[in-house]
């Protein structure tokens, strides 16, 4: 089995660029997200900056929010 070496210049580059914005997108999502929950932000409030779902914004990030220990507003009612 031989293994295909990736195409570079042109076309290439420029999805190798779109990878590297997608992978820099996701990290400062993150940050943001850790740093508003750590200021009392809610699910819904972070879900409406980012013009996403409340449920989309807590299985994307809950588990690594819990991992980094961030304390968490919890909804009453």
């Amino acid at each position: 089995m031989s293994t295909q070496v990736p195409p570079t210049g042109g076309v290439a580059d420029h999805l190798a660029a779109v990878l590297a914005l997608r992978e820099l997108a996701d990290q400062l999502e993150d940050a943001a997200v850790e740093r508003a929950m750590g200021q009392g932000w809610s699910w819904g409030q972070v879900a409406e900056a980012l013009g996403v779902t409340r449920q989309a914004v807590n299985k994307k990030h809950l588990p690594r929010l819990a991992v980094a220990g961030i304390e968490l507003r919890r909804r009453h009612g």
